[in-house]
């Protein structure tokens, strides 16, 4: 088996967001002492710009990479997907449609499933990053026509 999912998915999603939510929690407690002591009300930006930039970011981490997969490993004609303790056998004829973004950060596959399974009927995982920014990953390139092939092999 070898591993088509990004090594750097548990820094994308615990690490990343423990810093993002803790700066800006750690800049609102700053204000807050910071108001106790001089009485002022003119420190209301210091609260009203932190809230909304963790709207923002729960936001943009909710549909970017709170949803993102553990790991995802090649089995050959089937994919073993782990998020937390749930592992998932998806045969590659059970994917409908691979959807591949390279130009969000991270770099997501988003699998389409035929059937619900224990994860969802959508599998999100990070691709391998790659040091080439506009190439295409050989991975998923080869992914997607391993996909191509099992569905007209099945049909």
């Amino acid at each position: 088996m070898r591993r088509i999912s990004s090594k750097w998915t548990f820094f994308y999603k615990r690490v990343i967001p423990v810093i993002w939510f803790g700066f800006l929690a750690l800049f609102v407690a700053i204000t807050v002492f910071a108001t106790r002591r001089s009485d002022q009300l003119s420190l209301l930006p210091f609260f009203v710009v932190p809230i909304v930039m963790i709207a923002i970011g729960y936001f943009i981490m909710k549909k970017l990479v709170f949803d993102l997969v553990d790991e995802v490993w090649d089995d050959g004609d089937a994919l073993i997907v782990k998020n937390g303790d749930r592992n998932e056998r998806v045969p590659l004829t059970d994917i409908k449609n691979v959807s591949y973004s390279p130009f969000v950060n991270p770099p997501r596959v988003v699998l389409s499933l035929r059937r619900t399974t224990i994860i969802g009927d959508q599998i999100a995982f990070c691709a391998p990053v790659r040091f080439v920014p506009f190439a295409a990953s050989p991975v998923i390139t080869d992914l997607i026509d391993r996909v191509d092939a099992a569905r007209l092999k099945q049909a």
